[in-house]
This record gives C-alpha cells, structure tokens and sequence, in this order.
C-alpha cells in the first residue's frame, strides 16, 4: 500500500467494498493524482497550477497595460470552468531566523551580533503573528475542445500538463491538499520533497 492509497483510499477497504465510514476517504471528492493531475471520484481531470504574483503598481504605465491587456487575451482562450483561487496563510519566518541566528553565531563584532538578535525578535519573531502571505492558483478541468489526441487517461494527462512543471507534480498536489484540509497541523509539519517515492520505498513497494 503506497502513500496515495492510504489518502484517498485505494486500498483501505471494509467488508462491503467501500471506505471506512466517516474517514478521509469516505468524504474526499479525489480518487488519485497523477503526473500532477487530479482525478475525482466522478472522473474529472483537474489541473491546479500556481501563479506567482506581481505588484502592479510597481510596474511602469506601459507594463501596466502590458500586463492588462495580456491577461485580457488569456481570458479569451481559458478554459470555461477556470477557477482562481487565493490562499491567504501566517508567515512562515523559521528559516529566515535560522538564517539570521547562523549570521550571529558567526560574527565576532558583539554590536552585530546585538543588532542580529533584536532584528530576529523583531522581525522572526514579533512581526510573524499579525504578517501573512498569500498564494494564487488558476484551476481548471479538462474539456471537449481541448482535443486530446485520444481520449485516454494518459492522452488527458499530457494535454493537461503542456505547462512547466514542478519537480514532484504529485508532491506540490498533496501538499496542497495537506495543507487546506490540515490547516494547523501543516504549520508544524511539513511533508519533504518526493514524500510518494519515500513512503513506497519504506513501505517495500516502488513503483
């Protein structure tokens, strides 16, 4: 039993075939992840993709419009059922203050290192409660115009990922979903990097 299935269950099963009553998999809408792609229970492809923002107003009036007049365009050709979504979240500061405490066990000037402590219980430490950061996503579903060649899982699959994409698609997908449906918990702990490869390989079973 791999990581995925444990999530969305795969491979937890009662006597009667379905998943334990009011247990994750009982009321998640997700069937699997593949190659970065969601497939629902209903056997919708989705597409979660994330957007770095940009201050606008630090842009140049031409850029400005630039930048308008491209999103405009985009809108067009999008997806019927695009959806944008924004993440409001605590500012995460620990690495910044190991950064800075790293600085400070190095330095030999004793006002510096002074000047590195008030920045960490300032900044790392006193702005992180009330500061927040945001991220943004566009989601959407594969459609019939989208013209897969065939009509295939995998054929959906690579006409939805014709974007850059992560290193570990399926990681960025869990940790999102981690992340919204365990909202405290996932400020304390952070799932790493290729967390599917690692569980199938604890668990004897690599695919």
């Amino acid at each position: 039993m791999n990581i995925k299935e444990l999530i969305f269950g795969g491979g937890v099963k009662t006597a009667g075939g379905g998943a334990w009553r009011d247990s994750i998999q009982a009321w998640l809408p997700i069937k699997n992840i593949i190659n970065g792609v969601v497939i629902t229970r209903d056997n919708r492809f989705i597409k979660i993709l994330e957007v770095l923002p940009v201050n606008i107003y630090l842009k140049s009036p031409n850029d400005r419009q630039n930048i308008i007049s491209s999103y405009a365009a985009y809108l067009k050709i999008a997806p019927d059922s695009l959806q944008l979504e924004a993440r409001t979240l605590p500012a995460d500061t620990a690495a910044y203050v190991d950064r800075m405490r790293e600085y400070g066990s190095a330095e030999d000037n004793e006002c510096c290192r002074e000047m590195i402590e008030d920045n960490i219980t300032q900044i790392g430490e006193g702005v992180a409660s009330d500061a927040i950061r945001h991220r943004f996503f566009l989601i959407f579903q594969y459609e019939a115009n989208m013209k897969s060649k065939g009509h295939s899982v995998s054929a959906i699959i690579q006409r939805l990922n014709e974007v850059l994409e992560p290193r570990f698609s399926d990681d960025f997908i869990l940790k999102l979903l981690y992340e919204i449906i365990n909202k405290r918990t996932s400020q304390r702990v952070k799932l790493p990097e290729g967390v599917f490869d690692m569980t199938t390989a604890i668990h004897g079973i690599y695919e």
